[in-house]
Parts: structure tokens; C-alpha cells; sequence
């Protein structure tokens, strides 16, 4: 799975690199972004790729209360055609979630009888670009509060919900894959890492061939992660700042 990552530069950084637009209000630098937050996601709109933010945790339209997000964080690529809430999305709704690195905790196994601990890693890149995670997004409204006083034209908003659409609650899940040489002695699981060669097809929204879809759905390069051990200061999310990637001794 992946549960933190790190999001530390400006949104007009983060766009020029993707080769996108940005409007709207700056997220923070974060260090420690954790479910629930608010992040970055690269989507492709009717101007080309454009950057704005969505909620962690998938809310699909259908759902009664936002809380159904918290256990949809991750979404897992071998089972994306099959789950009721991913499969319809994963053919239109498919976005890129830019990360400097993310956090993984390997398990140490203690001495003298002491139970096993877990370790903090960072994983990022070998050449520090940034991360290009394949994910997913989802609109919802809450519909306990009171709606368009028309129906018909509650259901013409609902049909033309975009990206623009304030009203409507903007989600994502991050897409994860079977862990490459370099994280399985960390853990089973890793982000899906979209090559940039692939990140056209990856955002077109047209582009509902899920057979090469899936085909991108696979654990990256050996070469292309490295890792290093970080203060257990990353395992409280009020923690956000710079210094949780000091690399420690372990």
C-alpha cells in the first residue's frame, strides 16, 4: 500500500513539469501527507493536462457518507476491472498524483526475545525527479443537504459534473501493484509508477483500452527507487516539516 508521501513544491513547479495548467490556491508543503489530506493531481481536461487538487480518499458518487474514503486510499491493480467502485472510473477517471517519494515502514525483527519493530523508510527516486502515481478520481455530492429545488436540472448538473464543478467533492485514490526488487524487503505492495512515455495515454480520458491500460499497471524497474531509513517522527501526521527526511542510522 502506500500510506504517506511528501509534496513539497510549488504548484507551478509541479505543472511546468507535467505540462500543465494550474489556477487555484496553493496547497502547503507538506512532508507527511497523509489520507484525508488534500493533494495534487495531474488530469487531462478540455485545454490539455491541467494540475488541481483533489481529496485522498475515493468517494464514489454513489456513496452516503464521505467516510466510505478512509478505506479507499489504495486501489489494487489486479483487481481494478473487478471492484464495483474502480472499474467504471479506471476506463475515464484515471489521474497522475505528483510525489517526491513516499514513506514505507520495514520490519525489523528484535533481539533477545523483543518484539519486531517497524522503521521508517523514504523511497524515492534515483535521479530525485518527482513521481508520477497512477491513480484514480471520483466526484460526489453530498445529498443529504438540500438540492437543486428543480430535479431535472440537478440531474443535467450531475450528468455535466467536471472538474470545474464546485459543488461537487473532488477524490482520488493512489493505484498500487506487487512490490519490485527494490521494495520487497520493505513490503509486498508499491505505488504505480506511470513512465512519462506512457503519461498521455495514462490521462486520456478517451483512451478506454484496458488492455494497454492495464498492461501500465505493473511494478517499476529495479533501478529506478532507492531508499534510506528516517526518524519514527514521520509516524505522527502533525508532524509535516523538511526535517523528516533527514536520513538516520539504521
Amino acid at each position: 500500500m502506500c500510506g504517506r508521501f511528501v509534496s513539497s513544491h510549488s504548484p507551478d513547479k509541479i505543472a511546468a513539469y507535467f505540462g500543465a495548467s494550474f489556477e487555484g490556491d496553493a496547497l502547503p508543503a507538506n512532508f507527511n501527507v497523509a489520507p484525508t489530506h488534500d493533494v495534487y493531481g495531474v488530469v487531462e481536461s478540455a485545454d490539455g493536462p491541467k494540475l488541481t487538487t483533489f481529496h485522498w480518499g475515493l468517494v464514489p458518487s454513489w456513496a452516503k457518507d464521505i467516510k466510505i474514503g478512509n478505506k479507499m486510499i489504495n486501489a489494487r491493480a489486479e483487481t481494478i476491472t473487478e471492484k464495483p467502485a474502480f472499474k467504471g472510473l479506471f476506463k475515464k477517471h484515471r489521474l497522475l498524483i505528483p510525489m517526491d517519494g513516499f514513506y514505507e515502514w520495514k520490519v525489523v525483527e528484535g533481539q533477545d526475545g523483543a518484539k519486531p519493530t517497524k522503521h521508517p523508510q523514504f523511497i524515492h527516486r534515483v535521479d530525485s525527479e518527482p513521481l508520477a502515481v497512477g491513480g484514480l478520481w471520483a466526484l460526489w455530492r453530498d445529498r443529504s443537504k438540500p438540492a437543486d429545488p428543480s430535479s431535472d436540472q440537478e440531474m443535467a448538473a450531475e450528468q455535466s459534473a467536471s472538474l470545474d464543478a464546485d459543488p461537487w467533492l473532488h477524490s482520488c485514490t493512489i493505484m498500487t501493484t506487487a512490490a519490485n526488487e527494490t521494495m520487497a524487503p520493505v513490503h509486498n505492495r508499491m505505488p504505480v509508477l506511470v513512465p512519462q512515455s506512457a503519461w498521455a495515454q495514462w490521462l486520456d480520458p478517451s483512451n478506454q483500452d484496458l488492455e494497454s491500460l492495464t498492461a501500465l499497471l505493473q511494478p517499476a524497474p529495479n533501478d529506478v527507487l532507492t531508499m534510506y531509513p528516517v526518524s519514527t517522527a514521520v509516524n505522527n501526521v502533525r508532524n509535516k516539516g523538511e526535517e523528516l527526511l533527514q536520513q538516520i542510522d539504521g
